[in-house]
């Protein structure tokens, strides 16, 4: 799960048990691998069914139960946007939008008769640039027009010292590869990525008119430039602490400490001129920007210029470019084979940029208020069982309980769609105009809808960050909230007519999860107002860190592939909260079923379905070009290590399938790790 929002509601009531007779157990016996050793390869046991059932397409890295999930979504809101696209709407209307941009989309024709129109005027100003002065102010248009061109990137969001106001960010940016490692790293397969991406380079300057010398030598630019911002960048496991990304200054100290920029420029262009604070998260790779537009030619920062349009629109032109775009970040890059059709890009399309307006007619179609009743009663009973966990740690001194109790009384629960719209009357879909000025259109409203409501504003705390379609759920720290969007709400997660076995299995690890990011590695150093506070008494933050260790060196040692460790450090944070979901959801499940025990059905005790149904969640095939990807970049283990890593830290799984020494997931109970 994505790491972002909480909100519970405290409740000193009665358990509430959601199971009653009639109900089914929710585990698909097809889904299982019977002749796997659960105490062996639990991930085979529990999913081997489902893997063997589900091979990878060709236009899939990774498909797991989250992908399944997504695709009967993206299925569901096809014939919303079927029906919208079916009707005349009046112009300006969400549904006009909708419509429009959804068909934009699917008019390949169209864009290939444009051919490299839209681009041309581009290309054709950034190369008139002959002047140093002239290069900063044009990377500011480009960048606002949703065409990239930056070095770094500037947004506005809550201030983790003071939770309530936003404050405008700015960050490392302008590595087309994403993750530094990519460009530092010396091993074979990071190598064989690197050279791959210099001739997908040359391809793609090619592809858009320039010479097989000039090309190259954009390319070397490119690689120049990205390769210095590389080495100054911070890796992902540095991005992950708070207190290391945060630097907060004036405006004008911005301006006097990091004079090689025209911070006044780009923030007048942005309409924030005015500005009194910001925060840097990042601050060597920006004065490495400096260094960069002051010592490198004007050529080179062309180049640059030039690769980020072309990379950043590919998609919107040709099928050509589309294409060539795809042999890279899709088959190289993840290992894909083939690209996705074009009605499902249409759909992610409009469901990204009109979420909440295809969102709203998601949810009275299928989203049910039984659904939500039903959330509201598991997140109660999960909170209950958390603040049990809470008070059950020896380790924690009674003071940080105390506080503990108090965030988690705090949190603030969202389920299934926001309480008020988005508005989307200020944004234009033209459908006179071509797909590239349509997202040059709708790059501006959001960077202006984003500043309307937040630049020197309060946090408006019933913002969503996902939309109601979403397959997933998030922790907000500087908002102390959980979401859980309409989307994940379904089958393999939650289940209507299931037991509470399945039910905590899968869903309520997931809110049980979600919680937990409040106390982990990263959120426990935010207090219940969301603002970075230190409120855990001496000593035993001292105790967490030695705790947490363990998950840390369990997944270190984990080999993803045969030349490849996982990284426990990266992916700490989703491990902690994996582990503290599973306690508190077998808590609350044995408090919701104490009164009313459920029975074996099929062989499998209730006990054996929970952890069955948690694992069910994380059934999935992958590739290894994605594996390598994923270890680099994705701050979650891999599926089958949410399943094999995590579990053997579970006593309650021991005793549930009966693990001895002599299987191979079992660990010594000294080498468990004890956290909530």
């Amino acid at each position: 799960m994505k790491r972002i929002a909480l909100f519970v509601i405290a409740f000193a009531g009665i358990m509430m048990s959601c199971n009653n007779s009639r109900q089914g157990i929710g585990i698909k016996m097809e889904n299982l691998d019977m002749t796997a050793v659960p105490g062996d390869d639990f991930y085979q046991f529990a999913d081997g069914g489902w893997n063997a059932a589900h091979p990878l397409t060709p236009e899939y890295a990774r498909f797991g139960s989250f992908d399944q999930l997504a695709e009967d979504n993206r299925k569901q809101l096809k014939g919303i946007i079927d029906d919208v696209v079916a009707t005349d709407h009046e112009y300006g209307s969400n549904a006009q939008k909708i419509a429009d941009l959804y068909k934009l989309v699917l008019d390949t024709a169209r864009r290939e008769n444009e051919g490299l129109a839209p681009i041309r005027p581009w290309i054709d100003r950034i190369e008139a640039v002959s002047e140093r002065e002239d290069i900063f102010p044009l990377m500011v248009e480009m960048d606002l027009d949703g065409l990239a061109g930056n070095y770094f990137g500037v947004g506005i969001g809550a201030d983790m010292m003071d939770s309530k106001a936003n404050i405008v960010s700015i960050g490392q940016g302008g590595l087309s590869l994403g993750e530094k490692e990519y460009y530092l790293d010396t091993d074979d397969a990071t190598t064989a990525v690197r050279e791959a991406f210099r001739k997908h380079v040359v391809r793609m300057f090619t592809l858009c008119g320039f010479s097989e010398s000039d090309a190259q030598k954009k390319m070397e630019d490119v690689m120049l430039i990205e390769t210095r911002i590389a080495r100054k960048s911070y890796s992902a496991v540095e991005q992950r602490d708070p207190a290391a990304n945060y630097h907060k200054m004036t405006f004008d100290a911005l301006k006097k400490d990091f004079k090689g920029i025209d911070w006044q420029h780009m923030f007048d262009e942005m309409g924030i001129g005015d500005c009194d604070v910001v925060d840097v998260s990042q601050p060597e790779p920006i004065h490495e920007v400096e260094a960069i537009l002051a010592e490198l030619p004007v050529e080179a920062h062309k180049s640059y210029m030039e690769w980020q349009l072309i990379d950043h629109t590919a998609s919107r032109l040709t099928m050509e470019l589309d294409r060539a775009n795809f042999d890279f970040y899709g088959k190289v890059m993840s290992g894909r084979e083939e690209q996705q059709p074009w009605w499902k890009r249409a759909t992610s399309t409009v469901s990204s940029v009109l979420g909440e307006a295809i969102g709203q007619l998601y949810v009275e179609k299928y989203f049910p208020a039984s659904s939500k009743e039903r959330m509201v009663t598991l997140v109660r009973n999960l909170q209950i069982a958390l603040g049990e966990r809470i008070d059950a740690q020896e380790w924690m001194s009674d003071s940080t309980k105390a506080f503990a109790h108090e965030k988690l009384d705090a949190f603030h629960v969202k389920i299934g769609y926001p309480d008020k719209w988005r508005d989307y009357s200020k944004l234009v879909i033209d459908p006179s105009k071509s797909l590239f000025d349509n997202n040059i259109g709708i790059s501006r409203f959001f960077l202006q809808d984003m500043i309307e409501r937040k630049y020197k504003k309060p946090v408006d705390d019933t913002e969503w960050f996902m939309t109601p379609q979403t397959v997933n759920a998030y922790y907000n720290p500087t908002t102390n909230e959980i979401c859980f969007p309409a989307g994940i709400l379904q089958y393999p997660f939650f289940d209507m007519s299931a037991d509470d076995a399945f039910n905590y299995g899968a869903i309520g690890v997931v809110i049980g999860h979600e919680m937990t990011h409040g106390f982990d590695d990263q959120g426990r150093q935010f207090d219940k107002e969301g603002n970075f506070n230190n409120w855990w008494a001496e000593g035993d933050a001292d105790k967490f860190k030695e705790k947490v260790q363990v998950l840390v060196d369990h997944f270190d040692g984990i080999k993803v592939l045969p030349d490849l460790n996982g990284n426990g450090s990266l992916t700490l944070g989703e491990n902690i909260a994996d582990h503290g979901g599973l306690m508190v959801a077998y808590q609350a499940f044995k408090n919701a079923t104490k009164d009313a025990p459920l029975k074996s059905v099929n062989g499998l005790t209730p006990e054996q379905r929970f952890f069955m149904a948690y694992a069910g969640v994380w059934a999935g095939n992958i590739r290894d070009e994605e594996i390598r990807n994923r270890t680099k970049s994705d701050p979650h283990s891999l599926s089958r290590w949410r399943v094999n890593g995590t579990l053997p830290h579970i006593d309650a799984w021991y005793e549930a399938f009966g693990i001895t020494p002599d299987n191979a997931l079992y660990l010594a109970p000294d080498k468990r790790a004890r956290i909530w």
